[in-house]
């Protein structure tokens, strides 16, 4: 029996009348992932266009896959590399798992490195689909609307934003927030104004810094620390990045600690291309984004500074450090809460790298930035497009006044 003929047994039990008659939300998710749906919107308001929500949610997805691959290698990859250093095993499940399969904890063989990886990236983004799924649900049944798969998404970019030996309860409890109070507060899928992903990832560093920062929670080894080269880069500037042994290319590549899935330039690069191609981000927020970098930085570096290192941080380096090129592909082109108008577009892409350098450079406390400077353009977002608007209007009422 193939899964269409199954689904289509199950459906009257999820009906009208039917014994999980309430559950018909979760069915009907199922549903619309497999298979699109024959159903066609006929009436205004709504645009008619070829590209349904699922389909533009599985572009996504698709564009992901680089960067979840490769949270798997060099999440492993780093965390075996600790082990080596240290000469010592790992003591937890995970490590008996890898034991009893005789895998092992080899840094230069990349099935260890990806079995390993993957063995941290599975447990949190099953709590992440769990937790934020059960709200989705509850949400989508109060209000009997259909639950899409847009969470799918979201579950996948908290998960690659996360350090990857994160607490579960503190996983569960940022999806949670992220969720309720990033988007079905108002009003679910499409009305948000920030992105839930971040929106959960900002309340867990503010919430519990510890567990989101620091030299301990970058590799997955416990009592080993390891500075990011962003984190080096705060304290010691380019300067203390090379003597660290640091190189550009393996930050490229992503050969780094850091968050699960934001290390390699490489990956989000190739994800965008692929965003690009498809139409399902857009070019101009992404491009915007990298000129405010470059911008910013060749204007610090013009400025220069006795006392702060990292103005004189050049924009290549800035482009391949902490999450800057995962933001800039994934999280700023998010259509919802991102610019709508082509030239609000601009100004909004420009934005987020403007204030992206500007937290890292001038406050300390915060050496990532990307994270606040899109939650910050996100709040912008609807400002600039309603400027964009009147000034357009503005144009149009002088080219066509009668004198």
């Amino acid at each position: 029996m193939g899964i269409r003929a199954f689904l289509e047994r199950l459906e009257p039990l999820f009906t009208k009348g039917g014994r999980f008659e309430k559950y018909y939300a979760v069915y009907e998710m199922v549903d619309t992932f497999l298979y699109s749906p024959a159903d066609t919107t006929r009436n205004a308001p709504h645009v008619r266009d070829a590209l349904d929500l699922k389909r533009l949610m599985s572009y996504v997805v698709v564009a992901l896959i680089p960067c979840i691959l490769w949270s798997w290698y060099n999440t492993g990859y780093q965390a075996n590399l600790a082990l080596a250093e240290i000469g010592a095993a790992k003591a937890d499940w995970r490590g008996a798992l890898l034991a009893a399969f005789g895998i092992g904890f080899n840094p230069q063989n990349v099935f260890a490195n990806i079995a390993h990886g993957f063995l941290h990236f599975l447990p949190i983004y099953l709590v992440t689909l769990i937790a934020g799924g059960v709200w989705e649900v509850l949400f989508a049944t109060v209000r009997n609307h259909e639950v899409n798969e847009g969470f799918l998404v979201t579950s996948m970019l908290y998960t690659l934003i996360l350090p990857p030996d994160m607490p579960l309860w503190m996983v569960a409890l940022g999806i949670s927030f992220g969720v309720v109070l990033g988007k079905e507060v108002f009003g679910g899928t499409g009305k948000n104004f920030l992105n839930p992903a971040l929106t959960g990832r900002a309340f867990l560093f503010f919430a519990y810094p510890a567990e989101m920062s620091g030299d301990g929670v970058w590799v997955a080894v416990d009592g080993y620390s390891s500075a990011t080269p962003l984190g080096v880069g705060a304290t010691g500037g380019m300067e203390g990045i090379l003597a660290a042994g640091y190189t550009w290319w393996e930050a490229f590549i992503g050969l780094i600690p850091g968050s699960l899935g934001e290390t390699s330039t490489l990956a989000c690069l190739i994800g965008a291309a692929f965003l690009i191609y498809t139409r399902v981000a857009s070019w101009r927020i992404i491009f915007g984004v990298f000129f405010g970098m470059v911008g910013t930085a060749l204007l610090f570096n013009a400025i220069g500074s006795d006392t702060n290192p990292m103005m004189a941080m050049p924009w290549h380096w800035h482009l391949v450090l902490g999450g800057f090129a995962f933001g800039m592909v994934y999280m700023a082109t998010d259509p919802v809460s991102a610019s709508m108008t082509n030239a609000g577009r601009w100004a909004f892409g420009i934005l987020i790298g403007f204030m992206c350098v500007m937290i890292r450079v001038i406050n300390p406390a915060f050496p990532e930035g990307m994270m606040l400077a899109i939650l910050f353009a996100n709040i912008f977002a609807p400002l600039i497009d309603y400027v964009v608007i009147q000034l357009n209007i503005r144009r149009r009422q002088r080219r066509h006044v009668r004198v």
